[in-house]
């Protein structure tokens, strides 16, 4: 049984108070001599472990290197007429047709502009998060998410 450690009184119930600037574990009594501190005890709450949230992304499409030579083809630009409409280096747009260099979302954009064609697709990405902090979370539940 806890004592109160300004009366020294044994008392099953005591409080946090400031007595002369100082903290104390005092019995009620004694709590009159300072300021009691209320410590509220935080509400268990049923924590969700696992959430699954979706992520919506812009890609290039995979068959870009084609698309991107038949559509100039079709326009009867040359690689270096092509390369001055979108400001960009000749060596550039052979790197882009012989797939050895994937645009990235902008320069893809400004091809579609030109071009005439659509290379950027909205794909949807799921992700299963947990909450760390949950108290009964095993190994077991991590080695779930790596699936």
């Amino acid at each position: 049984m806890p004592d109160c450690e300004i009366c020294g009184q044994e008392k099953d119930n005591l409080m946090k108070a400031i007595v002369e600037g100082a903290l104390f574990n005092v019995c009620e009594g004694c709590s009159k001599f300072g300021n009691v501190i209320v410590v509220k005890q935080p509400k268990k709450e049923e924590r969700i472990i696992k959430r699954e949230t979706t992520e919506i992304i812009n890609i290039v499409n995979q068959n870009y290197p084609s698309l991107i030579k038949n559509a100039r083809e079709k326009l009867g630009l040359k690689q270096q007429e092509l390369a001055l409409q979108l400001n960009e280096k000749e060596s550039i747009i052979h790197k882009l047709e012989t797939g050895s260099l994937q645009p990235t979302i902008v320069l893809a954009k400004k091809l579609e502009k030109v071009l005439k064609i659509s290379l950027v697709e909205l794909y949807q990405e799921s992700h299963e998060s947990i909450n760390l902090k949950d108290d009964k979370l095993t190994i077991g539940d991590l080695l779930k998410l790596r699936k």
